[in-house]
């Protein structure tokens, strides 16, 4: 990987004119040293921006740091008892506040892998490389010195980003024997830096990833639930098929969503899945995701429910395979799949508690929503686009309490990886559907928006002579199909149709039963 070392001094001079604390602070206390330390310096060398500033201190005692905060902005006081502070300048405008701390080093004390689970002690005059000894990965472990201007990298954390390689601190059973969070954020950060695996450390990931699902003696977990949801989800967004090929395996599928592990070797009809396997499908579905074909097709990314449910959608087709030796069908088929699993998938959701990011968040995922769109992926082999009332386009595509556009998408990577015989999935039902959409949204923007109903249900009840009930229903619907397709335009224009309807269906019954 190319580095860009340049780019990272520049934008540590410019943290200088965003952050004139630190100015502040080398003139109060010269014998200090100040280093930017962890994921920024790994960021910035790789050519990426940053908003995670984290520094590291020396030479100056914890409470006469402390004061000097108090008088450069404010100071949270989580963390004061293992020397770091959660700082926001005045005047800046940051997302999330910096971290300040001494250098420490930590022990885990108990040996069970919580994150939680370490005795930490913090020393102003503890050398940096003791403080970068105790981190996770070698690419985390470089610090940048300020007043040198020089890097320090005592574990080759340099030559390790250079050459993509993610790489353990020491002996790689021991850092994940600490933190088996760190099991999850191995993964997480290969899917979001391209990075391939030391071999020691990936050997040490693999037999230690069982204890993800291990527990304190009052039966709470040691890895919270949430920790899990946002590695996972961080790495499918972030590289939809590495992350299904690394989950898999490396055991965490197993561990954690071993519902999934049943698409392998699950058949397909070879008329429509020349492609293979469910599994094989599946993950042909997350490439499409993540190519520049599905870019092109949207022009914007997608989100964290939309990878999910292209990574679900077949899920339900192990649990409801029917084949003809079996089961005397005429092919293989998986009638209820999308039932199925939307079922599985809003499980699985609330197990893990996928839904642990907040609303408006790329990762946030809804789980109702998430089932909602596997539960509907079938709807373009159900029936005929052609055919299809323009109500019911509306009602998936184009509602704003529904997640059309996501569903829009779903179908996309399913049938582009949807391969027949011939080898090109032909797409065509889908092209139409889109036309369609397209058209209707034209309609929707030439009036501002979705024109409302043009009777409500009482004035159905009105027009017909009729009590509330089934038939109801069905007049508003007809109704809206007709507006919506430009055949109607008023009210006065409904109730005439409405009337002629009525009068058609009773000649209609009249030639069925002539008198005699």
């Amino acid at each position: 990987m190319e580095l860009f070392v340049d780019h990272l001094w520049r934008k540590i001079d410019q943290g200088r004119a965003l952050f004139p604390f630190l100015a502040a602070l080398e003139a109060r206390f010269p014998e200090g040293e100040i280093y930017l330390v962890g994921g920024a310096v790994r960021d910035l060398l790789l050519g990426r921006e940053t908003k995670d500033y984290d520094f590291l201190i020396r030479k100056i005692p914890a409470d006469a740091l402390r004061d000097f905060l108090k008088l450069h902005g404010k100071v949270n006081w989580v963390g004061k008892n293992f020397g770091v502070y959660k700082f926001m300048p005045n005047g800046a405008a940051l997302e999330e506040q910096i971290d300040i701390a001494l250098p420490r080093t930590e022990r885990s004390f108990l040996k069970r892998g919580g994150r939680r689970d370490f005795e930490v002690q913090s020393d102003a005059a503890l050398p940096v490389e003791e403080d970068l000894r105790r981190r996770d990965f070698t690419v985390n472990a470089i610090a940048a010195d300020l007043k040198r201007r020089a890097l320090v990298d005592p574990f080759g954390g340099v030559e390790d980003l250079n050459a993509g390689r993610l790489r353990a601190v020491g002996d790689p059973a021991q850092r994940f024997a600490e933190d088996s969070s760190r099991l999850l954020r191995a993964l997480r950060f290969a899917c979001q830096f391209q990075f391939h695996f030391e071999e020691k450390t990936w050997m040490a990931l693999r037999a230690a990833i069982g204890t993800l699902n291990a527990k304190r003696d009052d039966g709470t977990e040691i890895v919270p639930r949430e920790i899990i949801a946002k590695e996972f989800i961080k790495a499918i967004v972030s590289d939809p098929p590495r992350a299904f090929d690394l989950w898999e395996e490396s055991g965490a599928f197993a561990e954690l969503i071993p519902e999934l592990l049943r698409m392998k070797g699950c058949p397909q009809p070879q008329i429509y899945h020349a492609e293979g396997d469910v599994w094989t499908h599946t993950r042909l579905a997350l490439s499409v995701l993540a190519s520049s074909a599905f870019q092109e097709e949207f022009g914007e990314p997608y989100d964290a429910e939309t990878a999910l449910a292209v990574l679900f959608h077949d899920i339900g087709k192990p649990y409801t395979l029917q084949t003809p030796e079996r089961d005397g069908v005429d092919r293989i088929r998986f009638n209820g799949h999308d039932l199925v699993g939307a079922a599985l998938a809003r499980e699985i959701a609330a197990r893990l508690k996928l839904s642990t990011f907040a609303k408006g968040s790329r990762y946030h995922v809804h789980e109702e929503a998430l089932a909602w769109l596997i539960e509907k992926h079938l709807l373009l082999v159900q029936g005929e686009v052609d055919q299809m009332r323009a109500a019911t386009i509306e009602k998936h595509f184009l509602h704003p309490q529904r997640p059309g556009r996501k569903l829009l998408q779903l179908i996309f990577c399913d049938g582009s990886a949807t391969v027949p015989p011939s080898g090109a999935p032909p797409l065509v039902g889908y092209r139409r559907l889109r036309a369609r959409i397209g058209a209707m949204e034209a309609l929707a923007a030439s009036r501002s928006r979705l024109p409302p109903p043009l009777l409500s249900g009482e004035e159905v009840m009105e027009v017909l002579g009729i009590s509330s009930g089934p038939e109801v229903g069905r007049a508003l619907s007809l109704l809206r199909e007709e507006q919506l397709s430009g055949r109607l335009a008023d009210r006065e224009a409904a109730r005439t149709f409405l009337k002629q309807q009525k009068a058609e269906e009773g000649r209609a019954v009249e030639r069925a039963n002539p008198q005699e």
